[in-house]
């Protein structure tokens, strides 16, 4: 049996002369891969990597984003609900409290009894 002689093409198994493929090693060793084959298998890999780079950036923006935001300050209290109040703890009456509350906003604030 002679064996035939591949030379600078790396480890191979020995093959019997007038081999011609078809069988596992020619599939684990490259060979049988076409032109097209080489291609969806780079362009898969190109699309997998940029998949998890896209995933990692969006993760990342989403919590830089979150942390340059404000935090929401407590709404200024309305005109009334410091009225409201006065009124319920009794330091102004019935009658001072419709008047503060009907009187227009041009005229400014008023005073705190």
């Amino acid at each position: 049996m002679k064996v035939d002689d591949h030379a600078g093409s790396g480890p191979r198994s020995p093959r019997p002369s007038g081999h011609q493929g078809g069988d596992r090693d020619d599939v684990l060793f490259g060979h049988d891969v076409s032109g097209w084959g080489w291609f969806a298998m780079s362009a898969g890999m190109i699309a997998f990597w940029a998949l998890i780079i896209a995933a990692a950036a969006v993760l990342l923006l989403r919590n830089l984003s979150r942390a340059a935001e404000p935090t929401p300050s407590p709404a200024a209290p309305s005109p009334e609900q410091p009225l409201a109040e006065w009124f319920a703890r009794g330091d102004i009456d019935e009658e001072d409290y419709r008047r503060r509350l009907h009187a227009p906003q041009a005229t400014g604030p008023h005073n705190i009894p």
